[in-house]
């Protein structure tokens, strides 16, 4: 190919992005080379004046939100975060997918200036987009006044043919739709090649067509036309009624020899394959050289945000004079700080009563959630279950057409519109956990979401992002084990209690009764990371925990001790400490002494002093019982190499819960009798084996 002479600068600006991303590539001998180059374009479109941001402060509450969904071509994001001004180098550039630099393969918040969210699995960030634009909508409903417009602000991303695949995405473009979320504008690097070759050998529909289908304005340009490109960014901002898709048809690594084609997407060109490709460009040969007129022109970012930066904080301050409750009550929601006396009024519950975690979490909510004005969620279409929707504080729903009436005759009461605070995701899982990281990682809220706990697997890849990237998503599932009961074994969770305590970083409260329900979500608001809350369908006693009221925060705690070094420690979680109390009586009345534990949290209890775990658990080589109605694999960590598990390694069944709970064996007497034998004794009614669970 020939060498491109008398280029614009804009042109040269295009290509600056292009020729970060081939050497910083090349030098990794890692990356995906062909999206950096093919979406250039679109990239300088975007963010040469369209997006409002500031280099030189990245957390600035009002900045315009960008979504790289795409992340394997992260070199376009950290080209454009090093060319615009953020704190990111030229040797952090040539330190790309190194041990320890702050480009790694894929974009992660908190790792690198100006990146909002962790992509890389594709169709997260698509749906992470969704959450911020809800959070920007509701913030602005909820806080600007008549002449004092302190949030109004955008979310943009580019999105490519990987994304719109994915299953996620699909769940979330239909709920943007409805929403009406105007001021979510998505580019889609149409460059219809995968990493196993032409797209077209997987996939033949109308991209378009089916987000027009899902109430989106879809736009098609020529996406290597960035003044094209730069027009339809133009017509999506004045649609403030529905969100936008831009398709732009790219060429994939645009510049190489293969460009075009599969060979392209996912390998580095190889020093042959740079040069060529730097050359078709009119790139200089020097590795990170970049053209010194067209970086001024990038750099140009830094004025243009500040500028926009300070007329934000002339606003603020108008508002704050005229408004200081709500400047105030802005301001700490922004900061993440919760309101003094937020859970005063949360209820106790008395001994000798009885009631369902999941009813208790509700009793909680209704308590504090109007102290809470940025606390802002919904189900999976489970509000009658879940027990999670706020009476009165309205539906989060579109406000630029006609409600179904059928619709506002379900209303949680309050407004309805993009001021409420009840969202209903619909049977859309996977968006709505993805959605509740995007509303965290916008910031301003305190966002949950809520389903039976069978179906936290279809979460799951939400709550690893939630987890890796430190987002402070709280997660509520309900309908906790086997009780389930004549659902069957399909709404039954067995394995997902202790699927999701193998996450690292995120912590896991399955409370015993409505106090310890309490605590938990005390835990949960106050967490700087995301929490799920596991919660019973069935009622369970109160416990009485004496002096241990409020120790759930330490994760567990020794609910009724024995007198005296105790000869069993009965270790439960969940309904299943109401087992142990169960259990510890009937092994007084054969003389033996039984302390119980209730561990309410693993993450909370091994995150205490080794002395503290050692006082709850036992001196050592004391026999210990764990006690929960799920899979037995991973109390040994507990329990010891002479401990015993009572638990369930199988599906569960259909029947009345607590004929279930008795078929599979969880009895105060079985527990009895797995303690006795580990004792040496044996209870021939009740003969257990306790190396193994009830199959």
């Amino acid at each position: 190919m020939a060498v491109a002479t008398d280029q614009s600068l804009e042109t040269r600006a295009v290509n600056a992005i292009r020729g970060l991303a081939i050497d910083a590539i090349q030098a990794a001998n890692a990356g995906h080379p062909g999206m950096p180059r093919g979406a250039a374009p679109m990239a300088f479109a975007l963010w040469d004046g369209s997006l409002k941001h500031n280099p030189a402060d990245p957390a600035w509450p009002d900045r315009d939100r960008f979504v790289l969904s795409g992340g394997h071509g992260s070199m376009l994001l950290y080209a454009l975060l090093h060319l615009t001004g953020y704190d990111v180098s030229l040797d952090d550039l040539r330190n790309f997918r190194q041990l320890g630099s702050r480009t790694p393969g894929h974009p992660e918040r908190g790792h690198t200036a100006g990146v909002e969210v962790t992509t890389g699995p594709l169709g997260q960030g698509f749906a992470n987009g969704v959450g911020m634009a809800i959070a920007e909508a509701f913030l602005a409903a909820t806080y600007n006044r008549p002449g004092h417009e302190v949030i109004n602000h955008s979310t943009y991303g580019i999105v490519t043919d990987g994304d719109v695949q994915e299953g996620v995405c699909a769940e979330a473009a239909s709920l943007a739709g409805h929403l009406g979320l105007g001021k979510l504008i998505y580019l889609y690097d149409a460059n219809e090649i995968s990493l196993a070759g032409a797209l077209g050998l997987s996939m033949s529909e109308d991209v378009g067509k089916r987000f027009e289908s899902y109430g989106w304005q879809v736009i098609h340009v020529d996406g290597m036309d960035f003044e094209a490109v730069r027009g339809a960014i133009a017509a999506a901002q004045a649609d403030a009624a529905r969100p936008s898709l831009v398709v732009c048809r790219t060429i994939i690594g645009f510049g190489a020899p293969k460009q075009g084609t599969a060979s392209v997407h996912g390998s580095p060109l190889g020093a042959e394959g740079a040069a060529a490709a730097k050359e078709a460009l009119g790139l200089a040969a020097e590795p990170f050289a970049v053209d010194a007129d067209a970086l001024a022109h990038w750099r140009g970012a830094l004025a243009r945000g500040a500028a926009a930066e300070s007329a934000w904080k002339t606003r603020w301050d108008a508002y704050a004079a005229a408004y200081p409750a709500e400047a105030k009550e802005l301001a700490d929601a922004w900061a993440g700080s919760l309101p003094a006396g937020w859970d005063s009024d949360i209820p106790v519950w008395e001994v000798g009563g009885k009631v369902s975690t999941r009813k208790a979490s509700g009793d909680v909510i209704a308590k504090f959630f109007p102290k809470v004005p940025t606390f802002i969620g919904g189900s999976a279409d489970l509000n009658p279950s879940t027990l999670t929707g706020m009476k009165g504080a309205g539906d989060f729903e579109n406000p630029h057409g006609t409600p179904d009436p059928r619709a506002q005759a379900g209303m949680m009461g309050g407004e309805w519109g993009y001021a409420g605070r009840n969202i209903h995701f619909g049977i859309r899982e996977h968006a709505m956990g993805s959605a509740v990281n995007g509303m965290a990682a916008h910031g301003g809220v305190i966002p949950f979401g809520a389903t039976f706990h069978v179906f936290s697997d279809y979460l799951r890849p939400a709550i690893r992002l939630a987890s890796l990237s430190g987002l402070k998503s709280i997660f509520v599932f309900t309908h906790d084990s086997i009780a389930v009961g004549e659902d069957g074994p399909t709404h039954e969770p067995v394995e997902q209690t202790m699927s999701l305590r193998l996450i690292p970083g995120l912590s896991v409260i399955r409370p015993a009764d409505g106090n310890e329900t309490a605590d938990a979500w005390r835990a949960a608001l106050t967490a700087t990371g995301p929490t799920c809350l596991v919660l019973s369908r069935q009622d369970l006693p109160v416990l009485d925990q004496a002096d241990a009221r409020g120790d759930l925060f330490k994760g567990g705690y020794i609910l009724t001790d024995s007198e005296g070094d105790p000869d069993v420690v009965l270790i439960g979680a969940g309904s299943e400490v109401d087992l142990c109390l169960g259990a510890k009586t009937i092994l007084a009345g054969k003389g033996f002494r039984a302390r119980v534990v209730s561990l309410p949290s693993w993450d909370l209890f091994d995150r205490q002093s080794a002395d503290y775990r050692r006082s709850v658990l036992g001196p050592d080589g004391t026999p210990r019982v764990s006690v929960e109605a799920g899979v037995t694999t991973g109390w040994q960590k507990y329990t010891g190499g002479n401990g015993a598990q009572v638990g369930i390694d199988s599906f569960g069944a259909s029947g009345p819960g607590g004929q279930v709970l008795k078929h599979f064996g969880f009895t105060k007497e079985r527990v009895a009798a797995t303690a006795l034998h580990l004792l040496g004794q044996h209870d021939l009614e009740h003969e257990v084996d306790p190396t193994i669970a009830a199959e």
